[in-house]
């Protein structure tokens, strides 16, 4: 387990539902990974590089919503600048995104 945390750090991470619009290699990764396109409604596009490749092909992942921390500031990965991390659970056999159980508004936050 990590270190315990007040509820006031947790309040202070921004957790938003988008829908990955785009979807590209990105070759230039250390490890294999995607380059996603996200929009998040009301709070624009933003971009992310995901280690997703071992679970999840290019055309499965276009349309699909998933959770996203939307307030770290952004991260250069190579060229690519990252501007969101996508939330997924972490298993031995890849990482599984998470996601909401129905259809919601793009920008949703999450609580």
């Amino acid at each position: 387990m990590s270190d315990t945390i007040q509820f006031d750090d947790f309040t202070k991470v921004d957790i938003r539902v988008g829908t990955i619009t785009e979807v590209n290699n990105f070759p230039e990764a250390r490890n294999p990974a995607y380059q996603l396109t996200i929009d998040f409604g009301a709070l624009g596009v933003k971009k992310s590089s995901a280690q997703i490749t071992t679970l999840y092909k290019k055309e499965a992942l276009l349309n699909k919503q998933i959770l996203a921390v939307v307030n770290f500031p952004k991260k250069q990965i190579g060229k690519f600048m990252s501007s969101c991390l996508v939330l997924g659970a972490v298993d031995g056999k890849g990482v599984i995104l998470l996601n909401p159980e129905a259809p919601v508004k793009n920008g949703t936050p999450v609580s």
